[in-house]
């Protein structure tokens, strides 16, 4: 039997085992969460206590009740939408919230999710493409409207499809 060349032994070394990638990965994932996903639902249950013991939760969604409505949604659901403008976890976990609340029903969390992540963490993503890229300061109001049509656009398409079914 032929005993290994150098090269064949500096290959075997550089080569991560499968335990060490998951391992790594396994790492990574939980950094992911504990410095990015966290901090977001934290700032989504924040959020929604800061209007709710103040009070202006009913405020707001008296004032947004119409055209949230368009979507088969309360005005308070707006929350959900402001939360994800800073990550698609805050504006998910805001619905959550609002459902463990009794604000929102199955159905009116499930109208929500689609948006949350069409637009989730806009402004993050804007500052971080856009801003950066240097891009035309003439388009940036379109930039920034384009994904909250989406969101739009997805909370009607998912409120006809869950009527129909």
């Amino acid at each position: 039997m032929a005993e290994p060349t150098a090269a064949g032994m500096d290959l075997q070394k550089v080569k991560p085992s499968i335990v060490e990638e998951f391992v790594a990965g396994a790492k990574k994932g939980f950094y992911i969460g504990a410095e990015m996903i966290a901090p977001a639902m934290v700032l989504a249950f924040v959020l929604i206590e800061f209007l709710n013991i103040t009070g202006l939760m009913t405020i707001v969604g008296t004032a947004v009740g119409p055209v949230m409505a368009v979507f088969g949604l309360p005005g308070e659901a707006i929350v959900a939408l402001v939360a994800a403008f800073f990550a698609k976890a805050a504006g998910c976990a805001a619905a959550a919230s609002l459902y463990a609340q009794g604000t929102i029903t199955a159905q009116q969390a499930t109208i929500l999710f689609p948006a949350c992540v069409t637009m989730g963490t806009l402004i993050g993503h804007f500052v971080r493409i856009v801003i950066t890229s240097n891009a035309n300061k003439k388009w940036h109001g379109l930039l920034l409207c384009i994904p909250v049509i989406d969101a739009a656009i997805s909370m009607w398409l998912t409120r006809i499809i869950i009527h129909f079914f």
